[in-house]
């Protein structure tokens, strides 16, 4: 059973960093495509960015681009999210979902994590 585990959030300053985490077991990481997304209370849930199976294809909603970038490292089953120039507005709980390769940004996505809490504040 495909499992995944984020971590890395926290509370973090305006104009800060964070690193988010996504590790995954049960399957092997090689073949799924990955999407990080984000839910901030009283709102929709909202894509932030997915990367293909092996890399080669990434993606970010407008309101992350130049400051968010996705990375995989598929020998230690583990996605990360590296998130710079932090604002309020990006204060939710991030999640990761997983699904084939033809999933890649579209979805439906069958596996979730339980979510890390980002709060940026000052």
């Amino acid at each position: 059973q495909l499992q995944l585990v984020e971590s890395g959030g926290g509370l973090v300053q305006p104009g800060g960093s964070l690193r988010l985490s996504c590790a995954t077991s049960g399957f092997t990481l090689d073949y799924l495509a990955i999407a990080w997304f984000r839910q901030a209370p009283g709102k929709e849930r909202e894509g932030v960015s997915c990367i293909s199976s092996r890399g080669g294809s990434t993606n970010y909603a407008d309101s992350v681009k130049g400051r968010f970038t996705i990375a995989r490292d598929n020998a230690n089953q583990t996605v990360y999210l590296q998130m710079n120039n932090l604002k309020l507005e990006d204060t939710a709980l991030y999640s990761c979902a997983a699904g084939p390769e033809s999933t890649y940004c579209s979805g439906p996505y069958d596996y979730w994590g339980q979510g890390t809490q980002v709060t940026v504040s000052s």
